[in-house]
């Protein structure tokens, strides 16, 4: 039947490949070791080349890109948020953290044309976000909107950044990858989207 689950050990679709398995297969593929670490590579390394051309794009965006680092983390969160996906805002809370970003700015990307700390840079990339995830392309106000503020090169990463975490969040849900050891989902108040499972 189509949609029906698979259960692998433990409940899950796939098994949690044990930690020496993902590191030597990370290895053998070009992937970081501390990457093999996390829960969704431990996953994706079932299927190494597809687990190093993710990584590959993850590497690019998050440590070489050009998109303001609070601007994109807004955007995965928000991503996280709508899509349900409880990893990917877990993982980006705690990014975000690292990065010193504001955290009522970041629990604000759950209703964030409310929020009054957003101004027109984060609620024109906020509503890039919403309008491809809901259908699937920035409309033209929205991207004159983004165009005011980010060069050709950004906006380039923008609809990159979008389409990636976006991927993501539904490999997240559909591999159904457990959170990492010690993490709690839907920081700080542990709120989640209605209908989103850890």
């Amino acid at each position: 039947m189509t949609g029906e689950r698979m259960p692998g050990a433990g409940g899950r679709r796939l098994p949690t490949l044990d930690a020496a398995e993902a590191r030597a297969r990370a290895a053998e593929a070009g992937i970081p070791e501390g990457m093999a670490d996390l829960n969704v590579f431990r996953i994706l390394l079932h299927n190494p080349s597809a687990a190093a051309a993710l990584n590959g794009l993850l590497h690019r965006l998050l440590w070489r890109g050009t998109l303001d680092a609070r601007l994109r983390e807004l955007v995965i969160l928000r991503i996280g948020w709508v899509s349900g996906a409880v990893y990917e805002w877990t993982q980006h809370w705690h990014v975000s953290l690292a990065l010193d970003l504001d955290e009522a700015d970041l629990v604000a990307v759950r209703d964030w044309e409310a929020h009054p700390g957003f101004g027109p840079v984060e609620r024109a990339v906020l509503a890039a976000t919403d309008e491809t995830l809901a259908d699937g392309v920035i409309g033209d106000a929205t991207w004159a909107a983004c165009a005011e503020h980010l060069d050709a090169a950004v906006l380039v990463e923008l609809v990159a950044v979008i389409g990636n975490w976006g991927l993501f969040a539904r490999l997240l849900r559909s591999l159904d990858v457990p959170l990492d050891d010690g993490m709690d989902p839907w920081p700080p108040d542990g709120r989640g989207p209605e209908g989103a499972t850890p």
